[in-house]
């Protein structure tokens, strides 16, 4: 029972090792760029350490495959180096058996992968995107930019958004028939996010009917849509990256500024995007079958590092494949995955001959 417990003692050290110092180099890289602004705005050093933890997120979800990659080759590499795997197999324990004992460290990077792109992000780029405009100084403030986007069968131009998403400002919707043309414009200076619907204030309703235009003003009026404060958060963002239930919504007429293919992709990589850690395990695993003595260890080190960034590389290709429509989105999310656990699979039957 020992060498089953150094084994997954020994992966999960050398996983948990490589994802620090990857996310370390990430971090310092990121607060170089920074720090000056955050110094200068007088945040002090508390304000570098908020915007650290506020990045943090996203850090882990850029280095968690590539920390499973590199700390399962270091870790078998070592296993294989001290003759444990020689042990474990002449006591009858299966090569197979051997990496399903690391298996449950992949489990835990990929669970926690998953909860940072899918709970923790998304609340924590809000705060960080209002935390930083809010600090910004008066002279270097940009004035707002107008989005325009989908809600439904509407189409929708706001100028600005809370940090919340909960009030949209200079609000225009604009209506049209199934043929495409404009049906009716309602003007509003603000629309608020009240007990489950969206309130627009003093809204200028101008219905187009043939050669006639009819205006109508009234003190306030709801807006029918699907649109959640969460969806406006993710429009309004310097840098979108929906979650599963945004891309979701985007998908059932929730707010949109992208083709449909775009959400689908996301929504099906947001299942399979966090496997990557368990593929990168499966592809550095091979190493632990290696002879160092004869070379072969190299050249397993050198195959499984290989093989785990063509997967990123292919994994990333297929996905703006299937962003951009040009790919099934299920093809896309699913295809890279499927095949290089074929691959790391075949070389296992294959070391274990």
């Amino acid at each position: 029972m020992k060498l089953p417990l150094y084994v997954l003692r020994t992966v999960a050290t050398r996983v948990l090792g490589a994802i620090l110092i990857l996310m370390a180099i990430l971090q310092i890289l990121d607060l170089l760029e920074v720090t000056t602004d955050i110094l200068d705005r007088g945040l002090g050093v508390a304000g570098v350490f908020y915007y650290a933890a506020l990045r943090a997120p996203r850090l882990f979800e850029q280095v968690a495959p590539l920390g499973v990659l590199a700390g399962g080759l270091f870790a078998f590499s070592q296993l294989a180096r001290e003759n444990a795997v020689v042990a474990m197999r002449a006591s009858g324990i299966s090569g197979y058996r051997i990496v399903l004992m690391a298996v449950p460290v992949a489990i835990a990077v990929l669970s926690l992968d998953a909860l940072c792109a899918q709970v923790i992000s998304p609340r924590t780029d809000p705060t960080l995107s209002a935390w930083w405009a809010a600090t910004t100084p008066v002279a270097e403030r940009k004035p707002p930019t107008a989005r325009t986007f989908r809600a439904g069968e509407d189409l929708v131009t706001a100028k600005e958004a809370l940090a919340d998403g909960a009030e949209l400002r200079d609000l225009t919707i604009y209506r049209r028939d199934k043929a495409g043309a404009l049906t009716e414009r309602v003007v509003a200076p603000v629309a608020s996010f009240q007990k489950g619907a969206w309130r627009l204030e003093k809204p200028v309703t101008t219905r187009f009917i043939g050669d006639r235009v009819e205006p109508m003003v009234a003190a306030s009026a709801t807006w029918p849509t699907a649109l959640r404060p969460a969806d406006v958060q993710a429009l309004f963002a310097d840098a979108p990256a929906p979650s599963a239930a945004s891309a979701r919504r985007a998908l059932e007429n929730g707010g949109s500024d992208r083709p449909q293919s775009f959400y689908a992709t996301r929504l099906q990589t947001a299942f399979s995007g966090p496997l990557a850690a368990l593929v990168m395990l499966l592809l550095s695993a091979p190493v632990a079958w290696a002879n160092f003595r004869s070379g072969q260890g190299a050249i397993l080190l050198t195959s499984g590092l290989a093989a785990g960034l063509v997967y990123l590389v292919a994994d990333g290709l297929l996905s703006a494949l299937g962003e951009s429509g040009s790919l099934s989105p299920i093809l896309a999310a699913w295809a890279a995955p499927a095949v290089f656990t074929a691959l790391a699979v075949r070389a296992f039957v294959s070391l274990e001959g």
